[in-house]
């Protein structure tokens, strides 16, 4: 497929009309094979480029000789522009309707963009799969690492190396595995220096409506928690009744006669559907300006965003605090393992660890625990808030985790290397960006389509000095101690972000203010840390 055949119209005099209060831009509108670039000409820059992967949704209206199309980005921003002629907005149209909806990888921007500041194969060198089990090998020599996978045909979205107990052989790894869906057996995400504690994460054992069981699946287990603690606690990111209803597809989770010495705590994360209607109600409801405040106030409680952030919090709080005050190991999955079990495994981490408060933490953090550990960006980031179809598949899990990150910020501004401007770009990266970091949903995926040699990485491009510089918090100071952040209403906050989208609520400013403080944020009370305890265990 040649991109030019996909362009029906490449060239046009259009009008931009974007922010309110923002002088419109005429000029000439061109397409190119990933870009959108308007011109006023005499030599001035684009003033507009835009890379068509972030168009989540394209609306058009024609009147006349002319037409309007408005472009709804993943991003969420949203540009209209006004073009001469009926014809050629159609075009225009349907060539960006093409173009941003590319479903081969490979043809992406990614594989086509050579800054010259920066060189392929950078990111093989950031972030090695090996450098997490080197620190762990630097307290403890109960662990070891695993190349069972280093085909990808134990698991396909697991990395090549993993690590696991020390006295497991790989052919027991390999066994458990044909027990987990996916084969995402039990592999350690987390050891805890400071109590000798370990956090694994993995995906639901097949028990099936008969509770079948597997020798080499609680071997495994017995061994981590031997190095763990001596007792343990499942933490299942579904209900009761979902777990029953997973009986009958061959689904389960850990039975306690089974497993002795474990315990299991039913946390339930919303995911898929559910939370990517969240998501859109609440843009929905911030881009209404016709709302009320009653009526904003109730749309705001009712696309339960907020809720899904305390949620998360409440549930990363119990894994902490069984961690750090109560020395157990916590085995973290819900169905597939790939989705809230990342989110709790990786908010853990932040609030117990203060190396992955640091900028270089942090991006270590997210490959191991988002990128490397198989959080299937491609499908969960395929659309934002303003597709008209919606595959089952999407889901804002990773924007639920960096909008918990910003109320850490919030609660902690002294505690994180990195502020709010590195939490934006990662969100705008995952739904369209010009490196490959986010591509594909799976290590062997990537490694199938070349991406670490024929891609950039978004961290080289992020650790250099200018960039680095602007996305450091200026006020930030090393805190060695554990972050215990309250998940009381009055403590959690709507983050609006300094995108350039003005959501238009009544009677107040823009979104590059912090204009939803004085309508449902309070400072939090730092002696109110309150979170369920772990008493309720079955």
């Amino acid at each position: 497929m040649e991109f030019s055949e996909l362009i029906r119209t490449g060239r046009a005099e259009a009008l931009l009309l974007s922010s309110p209060g923002q002088t419109p831009v005429r000029g000439t509108l061109c397409i190119t094979s990933h870009h959108l670039l308007l011109s006023a000409g005499h030599g001035s820059p684009s003033d507009l480029w835009l890379l068509l992967r972030n168009v989540d949704a394209v609306e058009k209206r024609v009147a006349g000789n002319s037409g309007t199309i408005t472009l709804k980005c993943k991003d969420l921003n949203v540009l209209q522009l006004e073009i001469e002629g009926l014809e050629q907005t159609l075009d225009i149209a349907g060539s960006i309707e093409a173009l941003s909806s590319l479903e081969s990888v490979t043809t992406s921007y990614p594989f086509f963009y050579r800054p010259q500041s920066l060189r392929l194969g950078d990111a093989e060198y950031l972030h090695p799969p090996d450098h997490f089990y080197q620190q762990v090998a630097l307290e403890t020599n109960g662990w070891r690492l695993s190349t069972v996978n280093k085909d990808f045909s134990v698991c396909a979205s697991y990395p090549p190396v993993l690590v696991v107990p020390r006295e497991i052989g790989d052919e027991v790894l390999a066994r458990s595995a044909r027990f987990r869906q996916g084969g995402r057996f039990p592999v350690l995400c987390y050891y805890h220096s400071n109590k000798g504690t370990v956090m694994l994460r993995s995906s639901q054992p097949l028990q099936g409506a008969n509770r079948r069981r597997c020798a080499e699946d609680e071997e495994l287990l017995q061994a981590a928690l031997a190095l763990g603690g001596g007792q343990g606690l499942v933490l299942d990111t579904r209900s009761a009744q979902a777990v029953k209803q997973a009986r009958i597809t061959g689904g389960g989770t850990e039975a306690k006669a089974a497993y002795p010495g474990w315990k299991r705590l039913h946390r339930p994360l919303e995911r898929g559907r559910p939370l990517q209607d969240s998501f859109v109600r609440l843009v929905e409801a911030c881009t209404d300006p016709s709302l009320s405040m009653d009526r904003w106030l109730s749309r705001l409680d009712g696309c339960r965003w907020l809720t899904h952030v305390k949620e998360a919090l409440t549930t990363a709080c119990l894994a902490a605090q069984g961690m750090d005050r109560e020395g157990v190991c916590i085995l973290v999955h819900g169905a597939e393992g790939t989705d809230t079990t990342l989110l709790v495994t990786s908010l853990t981490q932040l609030i117990l660890d203060p190396k992955c408060r640091t900028m270089r933490g942090f991006q270590s953090l997210l490959e191991r625990e988002w990128i490397q550990a198989g959080h299937p960006f491609q499908q969960r980031c395929a659309h934002s808030a303003y597709a008209q179809g919606r595959p089952k598949h999407e889901a804002p899990l990773f924007l639920l985790f960096l909008d918990c990150v910003w109320q850490l910020s919030r609660q902690f501004p002294l505690s994180l290397e990195f502020g709010e401007g590195m939490l934006l770009a990662l969100f705008e990266h995952a739904y369209a960006s010009p490196f490959g970091t986010f591509l594909c949903n799976s290590e062997k995926e990537r490694y199938l389509c070349d991406v670490k040699t024929k891609t950039h990485s978004l961290w080289s491009s992020l650790n250099q000095s200018e960039k680095r510089k602007s996305l450091c918090n200026p006020v930030y100071s090393p805190n060695p101690l554990v972050l215990w952040p309250s998940v009381e209403p009055q403590s959690l906050q709507l983050w609006a972000g300094k995108v350039s989208l003005p959501f238009c609520l009544p009677s107040l400013s823009t979104a590059s203010s912090p204009w939803l403080s004085s309508l449902i944020g309070f400072l939090p009370n730092p002696n109110s840390r309150s979170f369920p305890t772990l008493d309720s265990t079955t």
